[in-house]
């Protein structure tokens, strides 16, 4: 017989699982936690998962191994008092302005104190009022909301390794702050993001361009154009009812032109650009026999600012190309240039990115050109949810659309692009053989799939390559060490600062483990169904090339030097 807990009378087997809370909620029961992520090492600071054993013992749920004929409570008088204690106390220290809240109805706190009926909170704020620290371009930190649960702590420095932010002060001064008090600008935060995604209240918070991008469209004197990255299209639903993973693509062409939006593409299109440019860059360094240090990828912002601050001897290695947002974004104020100037239009391009990093990656200066920017503004999945549900838009109701002409057609391998080893899989697909028998074999080489770090070794020709897939900058990190040590050689490796890669970018509606894999199986839906397999055969691509603004200013328009 297997091993068994008694769990509120219900008798529940277990098998693997680390902790009592895990067992619980296996068993149908929904124990309140705020400290508690799987993705996390256990902390077990909130004490909101206690249970009750049969000696009448209070046992914090998350950090307690299961053992066999173990007998628990998680509904007691005792369990009940002292849960609505700690949520009381949290909230007499809290900001309880919720109805402006950016987390408003979708706040941890907020929803177990609903859940748990609190509607008086007898005891004083005695906390001074905290500055809000705004510096940054991708995320708010406003400390009068933090509750201490040190999910951000913990992701930054435990998944990340980027160390911006952690436990400064003891006993009741505590607090969560990056070192010195100074202000998260003036770190090495790499505006990833992730610390937000995991803040159960608005402690961190995505920051919102929503208003320029709604003068922007209300101006008469502005071609608002907009484009969608690859992992939107399977995580927006999830804010309408959506089951995760569900391609919603159409619709969001649909609500995206009935906010105001002028025109529409998919940015799936510069993932085609993307590994046109790459894979050269890939065939240029094998030819030269150039195997000192592997060519990395350059399409997430968050990796080449965590390079450049954590690793700066790696530049030279990091691809030269562009991401696709930048490729696209320039590739856009070229093509409307010549009517902007015939109509005395502006054209202002708009990025709807899963991704905050994006944000910051756009107002980087080797992204202007004559001191404009080539991608204006950056908005998140969550923030255009927000400008659907403004207008009123049914979202589940309304009929799907096509991208708008001329860069309409993308690859399956440029969709891609939005999990973990997509943009490796398309990259092997561009200089491997032309059969569908090839792409089945990358296919099964070990690149897909939701670990944080994947090896493959790919036979392409006379020449085997060793490549590498690694998502979480914790994860990045140890690989760059063992490279650098002589422990591990690889040819090319793929990183993406979010762990399980774009699909679960900060900017992402939140969702566990489970929901991600569905977004990434989404992902390979959507390319099972796209016409066009490869990069290089694109017939937008071609044309760009060939006779539109890439003919002899590709390097130009699509690459940088960091």
């Amino acid at each position: 017989m297997g091993k068994y807990m008694v769990i509120d009378g219900i008798r529940t087997e277990f098998t693997n699982e680390k902790n009592v809370l895990q067992v619980i909620q296996r068993a149908g029961i929904h124990v309140p936690t705020f400290c508690y992520y799987s993705d996390l090492s256990i902390y077990g600071a909130c004490r909101m998962c206690v249970v009750e054993d049969e000696r009448g013992n209070i046992l914090a749920s998350c950090s307690t191994p299961p053992k066999d004929k173990m007998v628990i409570k998680t509904n007691t008088s005792k369990l009940h008092n002292h849960r609505k204690m700690i949520l009381e106390l949290l909230l007499a220290a809290h900001c309880r302005d919720c109805t402006t809240c950016d987390k408003n109805q979708n706040c941890r706190l907020q929803l177990l104190a609903k859940r748990f009926g609190l509607t008086d909170v007898r005891f004083k704020n005695t906390n001074p009022v905290l500055p809000i620290d705004e510096s940054s371009v991708s995320i708010v930190r406003d400390p009068s909301k933090c509750i201490l649960c040190g999910d951000c702590v913990r992701m930054c420095n435990e998944v990340q390794h980027v160390g911006a932010i952690d436990f400064a002060n003891r006993g009741s001064k505590m607090i969560v702050s990056p070192a010195f008090g100074r202000s998260i600008a003036e770190t090495d935060c790499v505006n990833c993001g992730q610390c937000a995604a995991v803040c159960p209240t608005a402690a961190i918070t995505i920051k919102k361009d929503l208003k320029e991008v709604w003068k922007a469209i209300y101006d008469g004197k502005k071609r608002v154009v907009v484009q969608v990255a690859p992992a939107v299209r399977v995580a927006l639903g999830e804010e309408f009812g959506l089951e995760p993973g569900k391609n919603s693509i159409g619709k969001i062409f649909t609500a995206i032109r009935m906010l105001g939006f002028d025109t529409v593409f998919d940015t799936s299109l510069a993932a085609d650009l993307t590994i046109m440019e790459e894979s050269a860059e890939l065939v240029e360094k094998l030819e030269k026999g150039d195997n000192k240090m592997p060519l990395f990828t350059s399409c997430c912002p968050a990796w080449v600012r965590f390079a450049e601050t954590k690793h700066p001897e790696i530049l030279p290695y990091i691809s030269t190309s562009k991401s696709p947002m930048e490729m696209f974004g320039a590739v856009i104020k070229e093509y409307y240039k010549p009517a902007d100037e015939e109509a005395g239009l502006e054209t202002i391009s708009v990025a709807i990115m899963p991704c905050t990093a994006k944000k910051y990656e756009a107002q980087r200066e080797e992204f202007k050109r004559n001191g404009i920017a080539d991608v204006d503004y950056v908005i998140t999945t969550k923030e255009l949810v927000c400008m659907i549900r403004e207008l009123g838009i049914q979202f589940n109701e309304i009929e799907p659309s096509a991208p708008d002409m001329p860069f309409s057609i993308s690859s399956g391998a440029g969709m891609i692009f939005g999990v973990t080893g997509g943009v490796t899989e398309a990259a092997l697909r561009k200089v491997a053989e032309k059969t569908d028998f090839a792409i089945k074999e990358i296919e099964y080489s070990g690149v897909r799939g939701m670990e944080g770090v994947k090896v493959a070794d790919v036979t392409l020709g006379d020449k085997t390559l060793r490549i590498g897939v690694v998502n979480g900058l914790g994860n990045a990190d140890e690989l760059i060490k063992k490279i650098e040590s002589g422990e591990e050689h690889f040819d090319f490796v793929e990183v993406m600062a979010c762990p399980y890669g774009c699909i679960a970018g900060a900017g992402q509606p939140f969702s566990h483990k489970a929901d991600k894999a569905k977004r990434a199986s989404g992902m390979y839906k959507a390319d099972k169904s796209a016409l066009i397999k490869r990069s290089d055969e694109n017939p937008v691509v071609h044309e760009l090339y060939n006779y539109g603004v890439l003919k002899d200013r590709a390097h130009e328009l699509l690459h940088v030097k960091y």
